[in-house]
Order: structure tokens, then sequence, then C-alpha cells
């Protein structure tokens, strides 16, 4: 996870990390690491175990045992071995449950069935409270107590970047726009609603979709929308990108374009508009307040409202949308300073 591999970047000092995770990525498809069931060197302080699926539950108990960790610190909520296995049938003296933006309203609505059942049978256990929860802000820590009590703790610590520097984006021309979105294909981060919205626009629009499918059913669906889509809109998918790649592909673009129903924090939004890159997203992220600052667009998650910032952006000229890339860098460089950060995790770390 991009936000685990920030982390561990920025925290050196004083901390050793084990990270215990799976050998295989969504939909099972398989890491590229030669080396599983056993901890391999990430950095100086660092190391990694990809366990095989075979025993997985039991390999982590062993290791939890073997390593004796001062902290358990577990990413996600709704895994039986990454979550329920290290909380009710490990031993460590503190236990810490990041959810990662997943008691958010908007993220609860999804499969929200299966996620009310398996947030009961949580609470049931009683684990809940002999744990901390890890809240990226305020409005999260709300959430978590609204689901899980006014009693349970909760630290707020956010999460940490990783910045790109201003990098060389097209010139700008008027009535053209090339939009990107390096995120995952999902009814979370509002995928087809992008594609129905551009079926509105009038400029030449080319759209970049980087990123693995989620689900299949709802990627057919952006599919019969783009063959939909009128002559002077063109779309094209890359798949999911190697992080390293990341830079080289906002380089071929003007605006990211990521109207999500819900965010913990967005590290594609992020790393847009800290290469200087304008963002047209939803309200219900951190980065909000864009316009103001001529960095992007926070807009209503309906296809009329996405519509009129993606021509929006499309009506400028490189002048104007020069202006605009100076706002993304001055709004990223006021948003992102990590020395509170490592203040922030040194008290949720103790």
């Amino acid at each position: 996870m991009q936000s685990i591999a920030n982390m561990v970047n920025e925290l050196k000092e004083g901390y050793q990390f084990y990270i215990f995770c799976g050998n295989t990525d969504l939909h099972g498809l398989p890491i590229a690491i030669s080396n599983t069931n056993e901890w391999v060197h990430y950095n100086s302080h660092t190391k990694v175990w990809y366990a095989r699926k075979e025993h997985r539950s039991q390999q982590l108990e062993q290791q939890v045992k073997r390593i004796k960790p001062d902290i358990l610190y577990m990413v996600g909520l709704f895994s039986w071995t990454f979550t329920m296995v290290p909380l009710l049938f490990t031993n460590t003296p503190q236990k810490i449950l990041s959810v990662r933006g997943m008691l958010h309203p908007g993220a609860l609505g999804q499969k929200s069935w299966k996620k009310k059942l398996y947030i009961r049978f949580l609470k049931q256990t009683g684990r809940h409270k002999r744990c901390i929860f890890q809240a990226s802000d305020n409005t999260e820590a709300g959430f978590i107590k609204a689901i899980m009590g006014e009693g349970v703790a909760v630290k707020v610590a956010g999460n940490f970047p990783k910045l790109h520097g201003a990098l060389p984006l097209p010139v700008k021309q008027t009535n053209e726009l090339i939009l990107i979105s390096i995120a995952l294909i999902s009814p979370m981060k509002n995928t087809l609603l992008i594609l129905q919205a551009l079926a509105n626009c009038t400029a030449n629009i080319q759209y970049h979709i980087c990123g693995p499918v989620k689900e299949m059913n709802y990627w057919e669906e952006c599919l019969a929308a783009i063959n939909l889509l009128p002559a002077n809109i063109k779309v094209t998918y890359h798949k999911e990108l190697p992080p390293a790649q990341v830079p080289d592909m906002l380089q071929q673009a003007h605006v990211t374009i990521i109207p999500s129903k819900s965010e913990n924090f967005g590290h594609s939004i992020i790393e847009a508009l800290s290469a200087g890159q304008p963002v047209i997203t939803s309200e219900y992220t951190p980065w909000n307040q864009l316009q103001p600052a001529s960095a992007g667009l926070n807009v209503a998650t309906n296809q009329e409202a996405l519509a009129t910032g993606i021509e929006f952006f499309a009506a400028m000229d490189n002048s104007t949308y020069h202006h605009w890339r100076q706002g993304a860098l001055q709004y990223a460089a006021s948003q992102l300073d990590t020395a509170p950060l490592k203040l922030a995790y040194g008290e949720l770390f103790g």
C-alpha cells in the first residue's frame, strides 16, 4: 500500500517495522516478488513477509509470537486474516487498528450488509475496546466513534504523501484537454460517472484511465459507456501502473480527475497537485477549497457538475492554465508539512 510505503520511508530513527502481507494483489494476481514466506529486506529498518495463501493466518500468529512486537498495527478493517486473527488470536502489549476510510458513510454503502455483519461481530467480541483506532483526521475520528461507540480510543495521525515536485506537462490549447485518472476502477472512484459526464462535453478531450479493475461488472458498464462517446472524446486504458511510472504518466495530461464518493486520503490527488497538475475531485476528500486556491475544482458527484468542471479546464488557454498549475503547487506545499505528521505518529506509537 502506498500509504504504508510512505510511512516506513519517513519514520526511521527509533523505528523497526515488520510488515506481514499477502503475496497477491487485487483479484489474486501474484506480486512480482521471488521470495515468499520469509522476511525480505525493504529498507534499513523494514522487513516484509509476503505470505502465500496456504496457512496464512497460522503464519501470522507464528511470526507475531516469534518477533514479540511492541505494537501490532493492523491496516484495514474487513479482513479475517489481517484484522480479526490478530485481534482475537495474538498477544501484544498494544494493538492499533487503522481503518483507512472504511468507516466513511460512502464506503460503508458498498456491500453494506456484509460490512454491518462484520462490524457487529467485531463489537460482540469486545476486542474493539482493547485497541486504539487510528483516524487520518478529525472527521474520520467522528465516523469511527459513531460506528464503534464513543468509548473507543481514537488517535489522529494522517497519511504521509509522496511528492513529485513540478513536472513538465503538455502545452494547453484552447478547447482541448487531456485528463487522467490513476486509481482503482470502482464505483467508489466514480469512473463510470466521469465517462457519462464526458458524453456531454463538446471540447476535444483525451482521457487516460490507469488502474486495476476492482469489479468486472462495473468495468463492463464503463466499456459500454466508452463505446457510446462522441468522436471528440478519446479514451485510453493503461491498466495498473507501477509507482515508478506514475510521474511519466502524469506528464502526459493536463488535469487529474478522481471524483471519489469518499476518500480517506487520496494519494493520487495530492501527488498530482505536488506535480503542479490541477485536479477535479469531489467534496468528499481531505483536499477541499481547491478553487479559491486556483488548484482545482471540488464538484458535486453528478454528470452535470462534472461536465461543467471538465469544460472549465478545456476552455483555458496556456497562460491561464499556467496560473492554475502554480496554484496546484502552492496548495500542495501549504498542505504538506511532514514534521507535525511525525509527531502525530510518535504519539500514536508511543
